[in-house]
């Protein structure tokens, strides 16, 4: 699909035209980090409670792009009177216990389909990292291999990268954006937000992928960062018991040089 003329992202720039707060991971509103994610049963699995995990993983997975934490959940639920909401909210529960974030309120409501709609609040001990910071010699780092989602069919529970957004964060990440719809689209958008392009050296693989799963797959949830000091970087992570990211590449002032946009777009007129 050509995201020039329809699809997804042109659909959300039109947008971004009329709402210009539009275009980050999160939008920050005095201090907090707010979100909102939705998973559609027949699009984003039919699994019933890991589309619940999914949806409150979608939304955690936001804020840790952000550098910041999780901590409130409203969840509204549309389906057929016959879901198994039991079910359901033990995928929301468990998801919300392993990020520390508590469901605080939210909708019920019948519906043809099961639509799970998640708004999240975070906070950020310090200054949130947006997508627009990146400069011309600055490094890219990816907090771990790709493409796992992928290979699976889509049927893994992801993990969200949150105390890898905050060591990015500590480290003077400039740029920073997760992972969900592949490195390819999602390294697109810090280019374009960040008016730079990208001399990509290598797609980390995950075992059992492939690199145009890497590359296009989405899913995975990992987080794409750049920072100017990359021994700056490494300290913070070993600092705080993460594994050190992988550089891979490095921002180029030819705008027009980036990985190929690979990766899951919706289709919209």
């Amino acid at each position: 699909m050509d995201a020039t003329g329809g699809g997804e992202f042109a659909a959300i720039r039109r947008l971004a035209r009329l709402f210009p707060a539009i275009g980050d991971d999160c939008a920050v509103v005095d201090g907090l980090l707010l979100a909102a994610d939705a998973v559609v049963e027949g699009v984003h699995g039919h699994d019933i409670e890991a589309l619940g995990w999914k949806a409150v993983v979608a939304n955690v997975s936001d804020v840790a792009a952000m550098g910041g934490r999780p901590r409130w959940l409203l969840v509204t639920v549309s389906g057929p009177p016959s879901t198994d909401l039991d079910r359901l909210y033990r995928g929301i529960d468990a998801a919300a216990r392993a990020y520390d974030c508590q469901v605080v309120g939210g909708d019920l409501t019948n519906a043809p389909t099961l639509v799970v709609s998640v708004s999240i609040v975070g906070s950020c001990d310090g200054e949130p990292v947006l997508r627009s910071g990146a400069g011309v010699g600055d490094s890219v780092f990816v907090t771990g291999p790709l493409g796992a989602a992928a290979a699976s069919g889509w049927t893994s529970r992801p993990s969200a990268r949150v105390h890898e957004g905050t060591a990015a964060r500590e480290a003077g990440a400039t740029a920073m954006i997760d992972v969900s719809d592949g490195l390819g689209r999602d390294l697109g958008h810090i280019c374009d937000a960040s008016a730079v392009g990208v001399e990509l050296f290598r797609v980390p693989v995950a075992e059992g992928a492939t690199e145009e799963q890497a590359l296009g797959g989405g899913e995975d949830y990992e987080l794409v960062f750049t920072a100017p000091d990359a021994e700056r970087v490494a300290e913070a992570f070993a600092e705080a018991g993460l594994v050190i990211p992988e550089r891979i590449g490095v921002c180029v002032a030819d705008v027009t040089m980036r990985p190929p946009a690979a990766g899951w777009e919706h289709a919209w007129s």
